[in-house]
């Protein structure tokens, strides 16, 4: 990767109406800034995948940490919840949960996502109050 990764990275589809809908909830919920954002279609994503060999058409959500920790599907989404300020932070708790039954909700959720939440032709420009949190 030609920069370095900030300390939190969310990578996520960035034609997925859920997706879209999650960051945003993610950018009213993390008023610090402790998250940046790439869609997974950005020359960014690509980057990162191939610096941790993930596979190029991985269909996940997937965190990095400190340019380092991988994670995805539900995993990723409990070390997101554990950046964010309280109360929010209390969604961690869900890393108690059997990691094949929360990756099995996750799974479910992504298997209907476009179906309930809809899907877009290209990824949506962040605000200007937002340009600085997301990479290309």
């Amino acid at each position: 990767m030609t920069q370095p990764s900030p300390p939190a990275l969310v990578l996520y589809d960035g034609t997925c109406g859920f997706c879209d809908a999650s960051v945003r909830w993610l950018l009213d919920h993390d008023p610090e800034g402790r998250l940046s954002f790439t869609p997974l279609q950005g020359e960014t994503a690509a980057a990162v995948l191939a610096e941790h060999e993930l596979p190029p058409g991985l269909d996940s959500i997937v965190f990095v940490e400190d340019g380092e920790r991988v994670s995805w599907r539900s995993t990723a989404a409990v070390r997101i919840a554990r950046r964010l300020p309280a109360p929010w932070r209390l969604l961690a708790l869900a890393w108690w949960v059997p990691l094949p039954l929360r990756d099995l909700v996750y799974r479910l959720v992504a298997a209907v996502r476009h179906r309930l939440f809809g899907r877009f032709d290209a990824c949506r420009l962040p605000s200007a109050s937002e340009a600085g949190r997301f990479l290309p």
